[in-house]
């Protein structure tokens, strides 16, 4: 009787999930069909009227399209998904996690691991399943020792007085991070390297250690000693260390190797840009920034005549000087080989630093990047910017 394939037992793995309610998260990476636009899928339980069911979210370059599927047809769709459309697929489960790796010839490597929990409960999303109607499914679980070290929750995992904001906050970036390092298509075959500039207090530098696991080694960088100090203590207590640790130090003067993943969130005007330029430099396959302070381009900012009286208030000038800055970093990155996105990452309710910029290193054809610089030429231009730091750091000239 011939043995099963590796698709054979993946596929067993996720009817098990679909059928026992185990099931966290499904990921269907490596796209190989005809939309030059999607990017991945992400399939998770939700909870509806008619019953149980599973939405599928196919990501695309400009969009996400949701289609809720019956437990049946939900094992038909990546049957016939994986392997064709999808080549790569990550289980999510609460008791393991699987990994198969198919190859263009169909040949296929499947890789079984226990969930975290045991062996360090921080590390593991929670379990029920997530609803339109029911609460929602938290990657970072709320009772995470660290979180409570840190002050956000207490001990009965609930935020502490004037934390929920910065619980929601954690929440949404664990959340957004998985969904781009699934899409930055990285290799399996060795830990991640992430570097957080500017890691502050470190909620969500400790976040990113603790969705990841194993699977990374995290650095926070801290100009002020005693955050570091604190999150170094609090790591090694939490049996986080050494694969997450933290150094004290400015992001101008920071020195970068090679690193795999970049994070620089509300790093003060052109530290963002001084950020940047590191992971560029590093060979950062995704860069994650939240910029904030964007004082750089004001003083060069000279209205067009038909913004002049627009831009005669100030609170019209500092906005439209947010704009140009993180319009004109989104094209510097397009044009040094990555894929951008631009968007609001958590709500104005929670905090106004809430733009988020996220680049994956896809190189364009050597045809395509005069256009897009002279594109970036003719916006510096018609703003009247004659410089800029990170076009300054990747040799641009404007």
């Amino acid at each position: 009787m011939p043995q099963p394939t590796s698709r054979d037992r993946f596929l067993e793995l996720v009817h098990a999930a679909l059928s026992d309610g185990s099931l966290v998260k499904l990921t269907l990476g490596r796209y190989r069909g005809s939309d030059a636009t999607v990017r991945n899928v992400f399939i998770r339980p939700v909870a509806l009227k008619a019953g149980p069911h599973f939405a599928f979210v196919w990501r695309h370059a400009t969009r996400d399209i949701t289609r809720n599927f019956t437990p049946n047809d939900a094992l038909r769709e990546i049957a016939a998904l994986l392997g064709t459309q999808f080549l790569d697929a990550h289980l999510f489960r609460t008791s393991q996690s699987a990994q198969l790796e198919t190859q263009p010839d169909g040949s296929a490597r499947l890789r079984i691991k226990a969930a975290t929990t045991a062996a360090n409960p921080d590390l593991a999303p929670t379990l029920p399943a997530a609803g339109h109607d029911r609460t929602k499914t938290h990657l970072i679980p709320a009772q995470a020792p660290w979180l409570r070290a840190l002050g956000v929750t207490n001990e009965r995992g609930q935020p502490r007085e004037g934390m929920a904001d910065k619980f929601r906050q954690i929440q949404k970036f664990a959340e957004l991070l998985s969904h781009l390092l699934a899409e930055a298509q990285f290799s399996h075959d060795r830990p991640l390297t992430i570097v957080d500039m500017g890691s502050g207090k470190g909620y969500l530098t400790f976040a990113v250690a603790a969705l990841l696991g194993e699977r990374a080694q995290v650095r926070g960088i801290e100009a002020r000693p005693e955050l570091v100090n604190l999150c170094n203590r609090i790591a090694r207590e939490n049996n986080l260390a050494p694969r997450l640790f933290f150094v004290a130090g400015h992001i101008a003067d920071t020195t970068l190797e090679k690193c795999d993943v970049l994070i620089a969130l509300h790093a003060c005007d052109t530290a963002t840009d001084d950020a940047l330029a590191h992971g560029i430099r590093a060979g950062a396959q995704l860069l994650v920034v939240s910029p904030c302070c964007q004082k750089e381009l004001r003083r060069q900012l000279t209205a067009p005549p038909i913004l002049a009286d627009a831009l005669r208030h100030g609170i019209f000038q500092e906005r439209q000087a947010e704009f140009v800055t993180d319009a004109l970093r989104a094209q510097l990155l397009e044009w040094a080989g990555f894929q951008t996105k631009v968007f609001e990452f958590i709500s104005t309710e929670h905090t106004a630093k809430n733009i988020m910029i996220a680049a994956i290193r896809r190189p364009s054809p050597e045809s395509e990047l005069e256009t897009k610089a002279q594109r970036t030429r003719d916006f510096a231009q018609f703003y009247g910017i004659r410089s800029q730091r990170l076009a300054t750091a990747l040799e641009f000239a404007l």
